[in-house]
């Protein structure tokens, strides 16, 4: 059973720390995900698990498509698939050299399994054969929170992030976590909202009977 930390992500601190320790075995991440809470840490730091407040965002109308990258993805430039490299995803996403790590040996293990038991899902896009970016996260009912993305040839995670929306919408997914805002998913389209009414609305979306896949 998943500690009694996950109780009250309200109680979180004023940077959002919830808890400390614990593992990342799949009851334990996908408690944390039901709750609103999910782990960031490095490998110099035990599981640190978060629920920040304000939460971000994409609305399921909110992408930023701008005329170039409609172009793009209109034009055969990419091929892009879905959960056929999910393994190769999200080691793209942890090779940021020069930006630390936090998608440590063990977050890529347990999300892997998390994967092969289909609540973790990758979006790849390639060009001329080769893995160009992709994006991963989790997925229960409703709910699909965006975990990181990488790219690899220019705007091929944006590309990536415009099929998931599609697919995310098409299969009627309430809400895109994407945990904290940057300035990178701001230019897209991510909002903030309070702590408060990402729970409330966690707590509808999970209870959506909906499939990433079918």
């Amino acid at each position: 059973m998943p500690p009694r930390l996950f109780l009250d992500p309200e109680r979180a601190d004023a940077d959002g720390l919830v808890g400390i320790g614990g593992n990342l075995s799949p009851p334990f991440l996908l408690e944390a995900y039901r709750r609103g809470i999910f782990p960031w840490f490095d490998e110099n730091s035990p599981i640190l698990w978060w629920s920040p407040d304000p939460r971000a965002i994409f609305e399921m109308d909110g992408l930023h498509v701008s005329r170039r990258l409609a172009r793009t993805v209109r034009s055969g430039k990419f091929t892009v698939t879905v959960d056929c490299a999910f393994a190769e995803v999200i080691r793209g996403c942890a090779h940021r050299p020069n930006n630390g790590v936090w998608i440590t040996p063990e977050m890529i293990e347990a999300y892997t399994r998390l994967h092969e038991l289909g609540h973790a899902h990758s979006v790849e896009v390639w060009h001329n054969g080769e893995l160009a970016g992709g994006i991963y996260g989790v997925t229960i009912g409703g709910l699909f929170a965006g975990e990181s993305m990488f790219t690899r040839v220019r705007d091929a995670s944006k590309v990536a992030l415009v099929h998931l929306m599609e697919r995310l919408r098409q299969r009627g997914f309430q809400l895109f976590d994407v945990q904290f805002l940057n300035e990178h998913t701001a230019r897209l389209g991510a909002i903030e909202i309070p702590r408060r009414e990402y729970l409330r609305r966690l707590r509808k979306a999970i209870a959506y009977n909906v499939s990433f896949t079918s």
